[in-house]
């Protein structure tokens, strides 16, 4: 009995530890609120209702922690043309034919080669080399979009949302918890404020866990937005 008393007692210590320190943060985009700002991006004059990110979360990033782990052991040209948006100029990413091709679905932002962009800042920190990393972040991706959470967002396209309800669906999705970890980041378009983005804190090791284990093992996050609209495809 005490032994099993010392291994609850390190187990506890292990996930407070845990809980203290975000591994990283899972940064997916609502494509369809992105666009009504971006619209001269190729990903957004491409955007149809057909295609996968009019209801589905896009894959922004999966970001090191703490925020100041960014361009580790990158030449300066590169942080250079990162900085200034001339993400093209980077070099292009070694990935398998099968990554290339799930991520091309998963970031429309790689149109305008985000996918450069979010290696050279953010995945030169991560521990990985860049198969590994995106292989990762469209697993993490698949998860979530496969989860009640995307299909709540994609049934109130056109009707607001609560960070409240979404809090409470991360939990039904993924534990009791989860949606502690989440925040919600909403942009002013005219008189409507739409949800564009959510920021997923994650502790623990994401090649060996999965969402939900790595949220419940992350601290609590503020709210951020309390409410805002799911857009639909199209400018409104």
């Amino acid at each position: 009995m005490r032994g099993l008393v010392i291994v609850l007692a390190f187990l506890l210590l292990v996930e407070a530890q845990a809980a203290e320190r975000p591994a990283f943060i899972l940064a997916v985009s609502w494509q369809p609120a992105f666009c009504e700002s971006h619209e001269g991006l190729p990903e957004c004059r491409s955007q149809s209702p057909l295609r996968t990110d009019a209801d589905h979360f896009s894959l922004h990033g999966l970001w090191p922690q703490p925020k100041e782990s960014v361009y580790c052991g990158v030449p300066g040209w590169q942080v250079a043309a990162s900085q200034r948006g001339a993400w093209e100029s980077l070099p292009p990413l070694a990935l398998a034919t099968a990554t290339r091709h799930a991520l091309d679905g998963a970031m429309p932002g790689a149109m305008s080669a985000l996918d450069r962009h979010e290696w050279v800042k953010h995945g030169t920190c991560s521990g990985f080399d860049a198969e590994t990393y995106y292989r990762i972040s469209l697993r993490l991706l698949d998860e979530l979009n496969a989860s009640p959470v995307r299909a709540v967002m994609a049934a109130r396209r056109g009707r607001e949302l609560s960070t409240g309800e979404l809090r409470q669906i991360f939990d039904t999705a993924f534990g009791a918890g989860a949606g502690l970890r989440v925040r919600v980041a909403c942009a002013e378009d005219g008189g409507r404020r739409l949800i564009s983005e959510l920021t997923l804190g994650l502790a623990g090791d994401p090649a060996r866990l999965g969402l939900g284990a790595l949220l419940r093992l992350s601290s609590v996050t503020e709210q951020g937005c309390p409410a805002g609209m799911v857009d639909r495809v199209g400018l409104q």
